[in-house]
C-alpha cells in the first residue's frame, strides 16, 4: 500500500513494522461539545483507512484517544455543573459528550468496535512518569505555574524540532505557552504539566522535591496514550492538517526526546480540511455544523460519508446543501443497485458480467491502495452500476459476483450486503401488478403501484421484467 507520509513529504510504500499487526493512532475529539463536520471528516478518513489495510489483509489495532481535560473540558464542565466538585463536573461532562461522539461516529458508518478508545483521564500516572523522566534527562523544567518542555535543550542533544513541517530559528522562541491552544506563528516551550488553579480538577505530583499537583497539558496526552496501548514506534499516526504543527510536531519532540531512535510513528497521514461554502468552518460566519445539523434537514448520514469518501483525502473538501443532494443522490443509486440481488436472477452475458465484478473489485482495491484514492475507487464502481443499469439487468449470480457487496461494504463503510430483502407481500404486489400488466389492466396495474409507493417503492418495467427500488 502506498500513503502519503507527512515525514518525508512524499508517497511512500508502507509496509508495518511488525508483520502480524499494524498499529494505527488516531487524534480523537476534545470532548467538551459536539463534534463539528469538519472533525467528523478526519474521522472518516481515518476509519477508511483501517478499513482499506484490512481488506488488504493486514491485522488492524486502531487506536483513539478522547481528550478529557484540557482548558475547553474544564471551563465548559465549571459552567455546566458548579455545584459538584471539579473532578466529578469534568467526568459527567466528558462522559456525555464521549457518549455523544460514539452515536455520531456509528451514524457516519464508523465501525467503533474496530477501535479500542482510550481516555486520558486514565493515563494520568503514565504521563506523570514519562514527565519526571523528562525532567531527569533534562528536556522539562520546573517554572511557577507548571512543567514545561525544552525545545532548546531537545535541540542541544542533537535532536530535530521540526520532523513535519520546517521550523526555523526565528520562529522559534524562549516564551512558554501556557494554554492549550494553538499557536501557529511560532514555536514556544509547551507546557507537560500545569499546576493545580482554584475550581479546576487536580492530581497528585511531586518532582525534584515540589508540590505540583495539578493535571496534564495537551500534547503529553497522545504521547503517552499511544505508546501505552501501541508502543514505540508504531506504524501509523492519523489526524487533519490542523494539527500538524504545534500538537503532532511536540508530541514527536517529547516522545524521542530519551529514545535513540527519533521515530515516533513511521507514517503521519494527514487528512485536509472541510470547507463550508469554500471557506473555513467559524460560529460568525454562521457555517458551522454538526451531524445533527444534517440529519435535522433530512438528510441520511451515510450521504455525508459519501460525500466526504467523494473527494481525496490530501485535497480540501467543500460542503455545500449541492453537494451532500448530489451525494444522497448517488448514494440512493448505490443501494438500488445492491438491492438488484434480491430480484430475478437471468442469464445474461454471465461470463462477461461476472468478468466485470471481478476486474472492478481489482481496480477498486487498487485504487484504494494508492493513497487510499476514494473518488476513483468510486468511480470504478459507478461503471460497474452503469453497465448494469443500461442492459436493465437485475439480480445477477456468478464466481466472482459473489461477495463483491461484503466486500464493498467493508471498504466503504455502507451497508450494501446488510440491506435487508423487501417483504413476500410486497413481491406479491409487484408479481400481482406485472399480471395486471400483461392482461392490460391498467387500472389494477396503476393501484398497485400507488400501493407500493405507499410502502417506499418504486417500480421500473425493462425488458427482463420489473426492477424495484426503495424511494
Amino acid at each position: 500500500m502506498k500513503l502519503h507520509n507527512t515525514l518525508s513529504k512524499q508517497v511512500d510504500d508502507f509496509t508495518p513494522r511488525d508483520a502480524t499487526t499494524t498499529t494505527v493512532y488516531s487524534c480523537g475529539p476534545t470532548v467538551y461539545d459536539h463534534i463539528h463536520i469538519g472533525n467528523l471528516s478526519s474521522f472518516i478518513f481515518a476509519d477508511t483507512l483501517r478499513r482499506v489495510l484490512s481488506a488488504s489483509g493486514q491485522n488492524v489495532k486502531h487506536v483513539m484517544n478522547f481528550t478529557d481535560v484540557d482548558d475547553k473540558t474544564i471551563k465548559r464542565s465549571r459552567e455546566r455543573y458548579p455545584e459538584l466538585d471539579p473532578k466529578e463536573a469534568l467526568a459527567k461532562l466528558t462522559k456525555e459528550y464521549s457518549d455523544l461522539f460514539l452515536e455520531d461516529m456509528r451514524r457516519i458508518g464508523n465501525d467503533v468496535d474496530a477501535m479500542t478508545f482510550i481516555n486520558a483521564t486514565d493515563s494520568i500516572d503514565g504521563m506523570k512518569e514519562l514527565i519526571a523522566k523528562l525532567h531527569a534527562g533534562g528536556f522539562a523544567y520546573i517554572a511557577d505555574d507548571g512543567v514545561y518542555f525544552s525545545i532548546a535543550k531537545y535541540r542541544a542533544a542533537g535532536k530535530k524540532y521540526g520532523q513535519l513541517l520546517e521550523i526555523s530559528a526565528e520562529n522559534t522562541s524562549e516564551a512558554r505557552i501556557q494554554n492549550d491552544e494553538y499557536d501557529k506563528e511560532s514555536a514556544h516551550d509547551f507546557a507537560l504539566w500545569k499546576k493545580h488553579k482554584d475550581g479546576e480538577p487536580s492530581w497528585p505530583f511531586e518532582l525534584d522535591g515540589q508540590t505540583l499537583d495539578g493535571r496534564p497539558g495537551w500534547h503529553i496526552e497522545c504521547s503517552v496514550m499511544s505508546r501505552s496501548l501501541l508502543g514505540q514506534p508504531f506504524d501509523i499516526h492519523t489526524g487533519g492538517i490542523d494539527l500538524i504543527f504545534p500538537h503532532h510536531e511536540n508530541e514527536i519532540a517529547q516522545s524521542t526526546a530519551l529514545e535513540s531512535d527519533p521515530v515516533m510513528a513511521a507514517f503521519f497521514v494527514h487528512n485536509e480540511h472541510l470547507l463550508v461554502e469554500g471557506k473555513k468552518m467559524s460560529k460568525s460566519l454562521n457555517n458551522f455544523f454538526t451531524l445533527e445539523d444534517i440529519v435535522q434537514k433530512g438528510y441520511d448520514p451515510l450521504a455525508f460519508r459519501l460525500m466526504i469518501l467523494q473527494a481525496h483525502y490530501r485535497s480540501q473538501t467543500n460542503f455545500t446543501w449541492e453537494n451532500l443532494d448530489a451525494a444522497r443522490n448517488r448514494l440512493t443509486d448505490i443501494y438500488a443497485w445492491a438491492d438488484l440481488r434480491y430480484q430475478t436472477t437471468v442469464d445474461f452475458m454471465p461470463d462477461e458480467l461476472d468478468q466485470l465484478f471481478k476486474t472492478t473489485r481489482e481496480d477498486i482495491q487498487k485504487a484504494l491502495e494508492d493513497d487510499l484514492n476514494t473518488p476513483m475507487a468510486l468511480t470504478s464502481l459507478s461503471k460497474l452500476m452503469n453497465f448494469m443499469s443500461n442492459i436493465a439487468i437485475p439480480g445477477v449470480e456468478g464466481k466472482y459476483t459473489d461477495g463483491t457487496l461484503a466486500y464493498l461494504e467493508s471498504v466503504f463503510g455502507l451497508p450494501l450486503s446488510s440491506r435487508p430483502d423487501i417483504t413476500d407481500e410486497q413481491k406479491t404486489l409487484i408479481k400481482e401488478r406485472q399480471q395486471a400488466r400483461d392482461a392490460q389492466d391498467w387500472a389494477k396495474s396503476d393501484e398497485l403501484r400507488d400501493q407500493l409507493q405507499a410502502e417506499g417503492l418504486a417500480v421500473r418495467d425493462t425488458p427482463n421484467g420489473p426492477i424495484w427500488s426503495r424511494l
